[in-house]
């Protein structure tokens, strides 16, 4: 076993999904370790679709206005280095171990005194706060892993917070309305911060609002202060004007599909311009095209196979499919398509499924290798109530459901209907295990 894949497993011992909402525990750690995340300014992002994308957008656009970024997002498609990127680029082999090295220990020693151990996602959280500093990096772009307020990442108490549209999602820890999963969401605002907000929910913009007025911090909103004024579809993505906070961007490609990547591109558009107007710095026009033209967002309607077109996209709560089924049915020329869903077994099958079948021809019910995986069959059942028996195929291995999908697709080419395509969604862990399985 290499070493890697040894500080891998030891991560993985500490409970993947388990969460331990304390955040009195990570603040223990990082006080031990010297406060690395203090070395830096930050931007904090929250919501609950778009985090991940936007982040990535602020990293590139940063970037290409000569900042060396660090970036800390979740969850992983492939590998847990994915987690910690450094200028753009995902940490290698070696620094992750030597990080690892670096704060075990102290975990270690901290654990010993508590009932309850650091979490994998504490220790992920502990490392690329001090990988940033070890770097060094002039700025750190890093998303929630749930929620905002007891999230482990709410150490960092940043000069700049996002937070990307609201909807229902991890109810059983965030609360299950819009307001309750708003209020937790923005804690990440903290005294004096600046507030770059997507478009919300009337009872999700009243809650950020409020914890704006408690903390004294300023806020942004789209749509006020910001957002799109022009899109349009282009090959491989879509070129937007945008009025950012000071002047407006015309001519921006970005190479992502839907109406919901033009919004997070405002918003990261926003977040850069409060983080580098706040040093006397501009945004260059030319910089702004050159930094989201080099943008690449893995498992957001990615196509990675061509005839028939095989796309991926790492939808999994309604806010996000009706994103996805939008951008399907407006940006893509299909005459034929065909979903192979497998989704995690606490998500609303049904209605997911529901926001999927105006656009899709038939769908292939499958499962994804996590352990808290729907079966195949008890979501064919699900499907068997939206689409109808007829549209509806169980296949117990994504390799299988890939073959079936795409016969699918295809039964009708031999009749020139062309245009065919199969979307892979339902979950991040449904993206990673299609990525590996087509993306080489």
């Amino acid at each position: 076993m290499s070493e890697f894949a040894r500080v891998e497993a030891e991560l993985m011992e500490r409970g993947f999904t388990r969460m331990v909402f304390d955040l009195s525990r990570i603040e223990e750690l990082l006080d031990a370790l010297g406060s690395p995340q203090r070395s830096y300014p930050s931007i904090h992002l929250t919501g609950t679709n778009g985090k991940t994308s936007t982040a990535r957008m602020i990293d590139s656009l940063l970037r290409a206005h000569g900042l060396r970024t660090g970036r800390y997002t979740s969850p992983h498609l492939e590998t847990v280095r994915e987690r910690i990127s450094i200028d753009g680029e995902m940490i290698s082999e070696g620094r992750f171990v030597a990080t690892y090295q670096e704060v075990a220990p102290v975990a270690e020693l901290l654990d010993a005194r508590r009932d309850e151990t650091l979490t994998f996602f504490d220790m992920t959280t502990a490392m690329a706060f001090a990988a940033f500093a070890d770097a060094p990096v002039d700025v750190a772009v890093v998303e929630v892993g749930l929620g905002g307020a007891e999230d482990s990442t709410n150490v960092l108490h940043s000069g700049v917070c996002v937070i990307t549209p609201i909807g229902l999602d991890h109810t059983e820890w965030l609360g299950d309305t819009i307001s309750d999963i708003a209020h937790a969401k923005a804690g990440i605002i903290h005294k004096g911060a600046t507030v770059v907000a997507a478009a919300q929910e009337e009872d999700a913009a009243r809650a950020v609002l409020q914890r704006c007025g408690e903390v004294g911090a300023t806020v942004a909103r789209e749509g006020a202060e910001f957002g799109v004024l022009r899109r349009a579809v282009a090959v491989g993505g879509q070129v937007l004007t945008l009025q950012g906070l000071n002047e407006v961007y015309d001519e921006v490609f970005v190479p992502l599909h839907g109406a919901h990547q033009a919004q997070n591109a405002a918003v990261a558009l926003a977040a850069a311009e409060v983080l580098l107007g706040a040093d006397e710095r501009s945004l260059n026009p030319d910089l702004v095209r050159q930094g989201f033209a080099e943008l690449q967002v893995p498992g957001r309607l990615e196509r990675v196979r061509t005839a028939p077109t095989i796309l991926l996209d790492a939808a999994h709560n309604p806010h996000g499919m009706a994103a996805t089924a939008t951008a399907l049915g407006e940006e893509f020329d299909f005459r034929r398509l065909v979903a192979v869903v497998a989704m995690l077994a606490d998500k609303d099958a049904g209605g997911l499924l529901e926001l999927l079948e105006p656009v899709c021809d038939a769908v292939v019910a499958t499962r994804n290798s996590s352990t808290r995986a729907m079966p195949a069959a008890q979501l064919g059942t699900a499907a068997v109530e939206v689409f109808g028996e007829d549209r509806v195929r169980v296949a117990e291995s994504l390799p299988d459901a890939v073959e079936v999908a795409v016969a699918l697709a295809e039964q009708d080419m031999d009749a020139g209907l062309g245009g065919v395509g199969v979307v892979i969604t339902g979950s991040v862990f449904t993206v990673a295990d299609a990525r590996r399985l087509l993306a080489r």
